[in-house]
């Protein structure tokens, strides 16, 4: 399974901060941020994925997040 998330997050060291904890919720995934890209996409490849927790995680942490549609 993959999702693809819209988010603002800008930062390499937030990034790094919430791809450890998107790793403790969905241990075993491949989880990965695009911050060159406009959507700042974050993606995320694993066997169970939720996207409902994958966006509470970045909202506690105050970054915005959205499922990117095709």
């Amino acid at each position: 399974m993959i999702e693809v998330f819209k988010t603002n997050v800008k930062r390499k060291g937030a990034a790094r901060i919430l791809l450890k904890r998107l790793l403790e919720k969905f241990p075993g995934s491949r989880v990965n941020f695009d911050l060159e890209d406009c959507d700042k996409v974050l993606r995320i490849e694993g066997a169970e994925i939720c996207p409902e927790s994958t966006i509470e995680i970045l909202r506690t942490y105050g970054h915005y997040c959205e499922v990117l549609n095709d």
